[in-house]
């Protein structure tokens, strides 16, 4: 349920509202990267398309034009975020050894982990030149505006790779606590939600309060989003979140409802916890025991309690901006992040 105090205006449908704006971006990605290329562009255009969920460069777009800003000229800071997460995602599943990814091979799996690491580099650093690409003389961005967005995606990057660090060290270790996770996520997957609202406010001609709400809404959605997605092994199919639901196990992650439940269940399910996660059991086994306990324990309930508790906090924040359209599709991105099967 949207808090009282969210600034909503009345739309029907905030996210059929998003619509126009995401076929904008779908239509620029498409232009930027034809098919007929040399062999790293193509390879670049098949990790971006068919795209993913674009919700970045979307938070990026309405966060601009919740305060006031937005439109055209802020479409290549868009599809910047989106060139810095995809580039991540090509580099995790190298680190991962994942095969798939949106449904289909990884960008590894298909064209080598030579290439892949080659071809996540060159979107994270792309990132930058089509980012500058809003600054001219005619028109365009104030280049103060862009040096600043500039540097909140550099430390966005920078952060993400901590995140990704903080991970391997807590591979394995169900003893981590929720604390040291948290921090882990609001730097990996929170970076970029975190970029792309604050670089929005910003470029958009936000005030500092305005950033700073934008910024908050942002470190909420990051967790609600993260949270969720870790059910998602235990609540979707492979088929339709296009990543294999062992890919977790395998590698010994201790996700947000699995920490839950080791910090919820008494000994004897802790021990066969432990178990399953310590490689005990084959990878599918222990899905299967993992998810049991999830159940048993009651920390599948409780993890969507928590997902569903910060993605009413991101909608609260809201509040410090005035109420539009941009503000009704953000509050719906934020409902949008604990409901979705993929």
């Amino acid at each position: 349920m949207t808090p009282p105090d969210v600034a909503v205006t009345e739309v029907a449908d905030p996210l059929a509202e998003a619509a126009p704006t995401m076929e904008l971006l779908l239509r620029e990605l498409d232009r930027r990267w034809p098919r007929e290329a040399e062999r790293l562009h193509r390879i670049s255009r098949y990790a971006l398309l068919p795209a993913g969920k674009l919700l970045r460069p979307l938070l990026l777009m309405e966060a601009a034009e919740a305060v006031g800003g937005g439109g055209p000229a802020v479409v290549p800071a868009a599809l910047s975020v989106e060139y810095l997460h995809v580039g991540s995602l090509v580099h995790d599943d190298v680190i991962d050894g994942d095969a798939m990814r949106r449904g289909r091979p990884s960008v590894a799996a298909r064209y080598g982990t030579a290439d892949a690491i080659v071809t996540g580099d060159a979107l994270m650093l792309g990132t930058f030149g089509v980012l500058t690409d809003g600054t001219d003389e005619a028109g365009g961005l104030p280049p103060g505006r862009v040096l600043d967005a500039v540097r909140v995606f550099a430390q966005a990057g920078v952060d993400l790779c901590r995140g990704q660090a903080m991970e391997g060290e807590l591979r394995g270790d169900l003893g981590c606590g929720l604390d040291r996770y948290v921090t882990m996520t609001a730097l990996k997957t929170g970076a970029l939600f975190r970029a792309a609202c604050r670089g929005g406010a910003i470029l958009g001609g936000g005030s500092p309060a305005q950033r700073h709400a934008l910024t908050a809404y942002a470190e909420h959605l990051g967790s609600a989003f993260q949270m969720h997605d870790d059910l998602l092994p235990y609540t979707s199919d492979s088929r339709t979140t296009g990543k294999s639901a062992l890919s977790d196990i395998a590698a010994a992650r201790p996700t947000f409802p699995v920490l839950l439940c080791h910090a919820m269940a008494g000994a004897p399910a802790r021990a066969r916890l432990e178990a399953a996660l310590g490689g005990a059991l084959p990878a599918a086994d222990a899905l299967r025991t993992v998810h049991e306990l999830l159940e048993t324990t009651g920390a599948l309930d409780a993890a969507r309690d928590r997902a569903t508790a910060q993605a009413d906090l991101a909608k609260s924040c809201l509040a410090e901006l005035p109420r539009s359209r941009a503000t009704a599709v953000l509050a719906a991105v934020a409902d949008l992040s604990v409901s979705r099967d993929r």
